[in-house]
């Protein structure tokens, strides 16, 4: 009976650890709350993952930068430290010119304009970060930009001084263009960098104002919509290739609907942040002719800059961009 009894329990030792053999398990970081809209839709790709796969690929979400900071996850992901991320793309224009595109102010300043953006910089996203042993999964965009300031503004000259918070290429180079004191500071730090006064101004959307209750801290929001930067979802790619086909074509499907539930989650998001934001004490502004026009020659600095950079890679993204929005022009 004991010897029944030890082979039943080595059979059944033996079953366990053959399970947890199969079972992989990734880190998944990001640098936003667990209640932002991003992190929300990064823990339905995980449960829509782990359903696909019966439980073979377990994804966990590590969200508000608690296993590695913004800017580090890009690394982390590339050198394997965690299998897959999510990055604000703009943060690595530094580094190439084509992940920086969709933080130039007015050149895509609606929903529809963005996804037309998205769509001409994908085949260059892709090739990139091939090249860094990595694959994208899905984007989504965060909704339009608008700028934070602790008092009323009509015009660019009245942003000189501003101690302005910088978390791009982009937001340091408007800051340069337009008189501010750059500071650079991520999400996860700006609630504190604005209660302590280090900064009194950025650009960001709705939703960071409201995760990070900048409302406590400044009473004005000029919504002039300069931008949509975009969220991605990228995956070391040893780690993917090392998934059989079921479970690879398990990850691309959650992904293709994270995607597609992202962007409608965010542009319905954008009306309800400003509603909140109202209802927080914020005045929401309706930008002055002078401060858009202002805004807009800050912008062409800006791209004829980005081209001259990104060479033939990003002049034909623009060319791809140009001919679609001319196409099926985009509306807001």
């Amino acid at each position: 009976m004991k010897l029944k009894l030890a082979l039943i329990a080595a059979a059944l030792s033996a079953a366990s650890a053959t399970t947890a053999f199969a079972q992989t398990k990734w880190d998944l970081p990001a640098a936003y709350p667990a209640s932002n809209f991003h992190t929300e839709n990064l823990s339905q790709f995980a449960a829509d993952v782990d359903k696909a796969t019966g439980g073979k690929l377990k994804i966990t979400v590590h969200a508000n930068a608690s296993l590695f900071k913004a800017n580090e996850i890009k690394r982390a992901v590339q050198g394997g430290q965690a299998q897959l991320g999510e990055i604000l793309l703009v943060n690595f224009e530094n580094e190439n010119p084509i992940y920086g595109v969709d933080g130039l102010p007015f050149l895509a300043s609606s929903y529809p304009a963005a996804h037309k953006l998205a769509d001409a910089q994908k085949p260059a996203l892709d090739k990139l970060l091939g090249t860094q042993g990595m694959k994208l999964l899905y984007t989504v965009a965060w909704p339009p930009q608008g700028i934070y300031v602790n008092k009323e503004i009509t015009a660019v000259a009245d942003m000189k001084g501003l101690k302005w918070r910088a978390y791009s290429p982009a937001t340091s180079k408007i800051a340069e263009l337009v008189g501010a004191q750059p500071v650079t500071v991520q999400a996860a730090e700006l609630s504190q960098a604005l209660a302590t006064g280090v900064v009194n101004s950025y650009m960001s959307s709705g939703s960071t104002g409201y995760d990070t209750k900048t409302y406590e801290s400044i009473k004005y929001w000029y919504d002039v919509q300069a931008w949509l930067p975009k969220n991605a979802v990228i995956v070391n790619k040893k780690s993917f290739d090392a998934l059989d086909s079921a479970t690879q074509a398990a990850v691309i499907k959650a992904a293709a609907d994270a995607e597609v539930r992202g962007w409608k989650v965010s542009e319905e998001k954008n009306e309800f942040y400003k509603k909140a934001l109202t209802e927080k004490g914020m005045k929401i502004m309706t930008p002055s002719a002078k401060l858009v026009a202002d805004l807009r020659q800050v912008g062409g600095i800006m791209k004829a800059d980005w081209t001259k950079r990104a060479g033939s890679d990003g002049e034909a993204l623009l060319a791809a961009y140009d001919k679609s929005s001319a196409a099926a022009p985009a509306k807001k």
